[in-house]
């Protein structure tokens, strides 16, 4: 199912496809929030404010949301304003990101594995329809871009073990130890700059706030990506309702709507 926010706005004239990675393509750590949130609230519920589980997650997931999309280190220099602001001393924001991504790999390591032995399909750990949607953009001659808030070294080597790299011609992105030599936004004005783009030519895929937001800034169309993971067989109304409060003008749960939402993307009037 497709739902059209915004009836009328048109890809067709689209040039150049912007795909977030996690949660858009990859399902390789599909339930990383519910690592990443956890976390944060018990580095915080030590502080003793006297604020409940339930006020701090609030807390917590606001700037989290607000983030997704942008490099990991981001959500960690917010977690340190959070204890800053509760009257703490927080540690250095790498050092967080560490202790994240050590129990993120406690979920995903076997994930993986089954990857790297051929015991899972990359199937397994794409968004429903994915590829077929990659490979109907790639014929259709769209230069496709690859970016993502994790790490570089381990999304390349995901996007490898998915079997997507080839369909982005554009090339694929990630963090790096210079948080700020790299950004979707970094990205997308650096595509600009090259004088073969212009913003209305840009098509965006994402399930994060950030590359909606920077899309829709440079007046391309954004798709957003609201799955309920990891069966990705309906809209998460949680994040649906953020994606369309930053401007998506489609939602999905998935591409297996891709032909419906081919026809209503790339209209001819």
């Amino acid at each position: 199912m497709i739902e059209n926010v915004r009836p009328g706005v048109s890809a067709r004239n689209a040039r150049v496809v912007l795909f977030d990675f996690d949660g858009t393509l990859s399902l390789i750590r599909s339930g990383w929030m519910d690592v990443m949130v956890p976390l944060m609230v018990e580095i915080l519920a030590e502080l003793k404010t006297g604020e409940t589980e339930e006020q701090l997650a609030a807390v917590v997931e606001d700037f989290v949301w607000r983030l997704t999309g942008k490099e990991t280190i981001y959500q960690m220099m917010a977690l340190a304003d959070a204890v800053r602001a509760r009257g703490g001393q927080p540690l250095e924001p790498l050092v967080y990101k560490k202790m994240y991504l050590d129990r993120l790999w406690e979920k995903i390591e076997s994930r993986i594995d089954a990857l790297k032995k051929g015991h899972a399909s990359p199937q397994d750990y794409l968004v429903p329809g994915s590829r077929e949607l990659l490979e109907y953009l790639r014929d259709r001659g769209l230069k496709m871009y690859l970016a993502s808030g994790t790490d570089e070294v381990y999304m390349k080597e995901e996007a490898r073990l998915l079997g997507v790299t080839q369909y982005f011609e554009g090339g694929v992105y990630g963090a790096q130890d210079d948080y700020r030599s790299f950004s979707k936004a970094i990205l997308i004005q650096r595509i600009l700059s090259s004088a073969d783009f212009q913003g209305h030519q840009f098509l965006g895929f994402g399930d994060g706030y950030v590359e909606i937001e920077e899309v829709k800034n440079v007046g391309g169309v954004a798709v957003g990506v609201a799955s309920e993971e990891p069966g990705c067989t309906r809209v998460d109304e949680w994040k649906r309702e953020r994606l369309i409060g930053v401007g998506a003008d489609y939602i999905v749960p998935n591409y297996l709507c891709r032909e419906e939402l081919i026809a209503s993307l790339f209209q001819a009037s």
